[in-house]
């Protein structure tokens, strides 16, 4: 059983499947709406094509049904990235290259990144006030600032699980691992820039409560070991099939 309320579908065992593949399906139809009528593909055009009639779709209501970064949840996680990956091969001199190369040139991240730099904003200004809801869904600790499980305290352990899927359980380890100086941001706007320059300074480490690892586990899932060699065997198998690559939805253009 589920049930429709302001285009969130929610079912009765509260898992979002059902919602994540409408949202998936939608783009998926404004990909295929686009693939027949723009005729511009350059990289200006179709990126910020992609930025307001597609990648919406794809995170409308997306703090309540953000699936977890955790086993269990890859592979509906990879068909959420698929579309990203589907729509980025329709774009100019960038088509066929392999994906984290499209996201370098496009200058975005995984999605999967985004979402939980998402859930950090959305912590942000329930934490320090910044909006009128959700004060009681964070449980803060004694330092004021972080955050702490209330997935312990659960009546039964049904509970405690559906509760670590949730925002305050799904993001307390990216949390808390940010400095004070973040966190303590005036404004959201603020919190931003302070997010990306604590990224920006620190993507040499590796630590999974780092939000941006992420995107090294998502690729390392999507561009196995034999990925580039396949990828160059495929281009040039394409090069001489144009309307193979157009049914495949691959802009094979490169300016000259």
């Amino acid at each position: 059983m589920s049930e429709t309320d302001l285009g969130l579908i929610t079912t009765f065992d509260l898992k979002w499947v059902e919602n994540i593949k409408k949202c998936i399906k939608e783009a998926n139809k404004m990909i295929a709406w686009i693939t027949r009528n723009i005729i511009v593909k350059d990289i200006y055009v179709m990126k910020n094509i992609y930025k307001t009639l597609i990648r919406p779709k794809l995170e409308y209501c997306v703090q309540i049904w953000n699936p977890a970064a955790a086993h269990g949840n890859w592979s509906i996680i990879l068909e959420l990235e698929a579309v990203q990956r589907r729509f980025t091969r329709l774009i100019n001199n960038i088509g066929t290259l392999s994906y984290s190369q499209r996201l370098e040139k496009l200058n975005i991240t995984t999605l999967a990144e985004r979402r939980i730099r998402g859930d950090l904003i959305e912590t942000f200004k329930i934490i320090n006030k910044k909006v009128d809801y959700g004060q009681n869904v964070f449980k803060i600790g004694r330092s004021g600032i972080n955050i702490v499980s209330k997935t312990l305290c659960a009546s039964s352990a049904e509970i405690g699980k559906l509760r670590s899927v949730f925002l305050p359980d799904r993001v307390m380890a990216y949390w808390n691992r940010l400095p004070n100086s973040v966190k303590l941001s005036e404004d959201v706007l603020d919190f931003k820039k302070n997010l990306e320059i604590f990224k920006t300074s620190n993507t040499q480490w590796s630590d999974d409560t780092y939000y941006w690892e992420v995107s090294k586990i998502v690729l390392d899932k999507i561009e196995g070991p034999s990925y580039n060699l396949n990828k160059s065997r495929h281009n040039e198998y394409l090069k001489d099939k144009p309307f193979l690559a157009i049914k495949r939805g691959i802009n094979m253009f490169t300016a000259a």
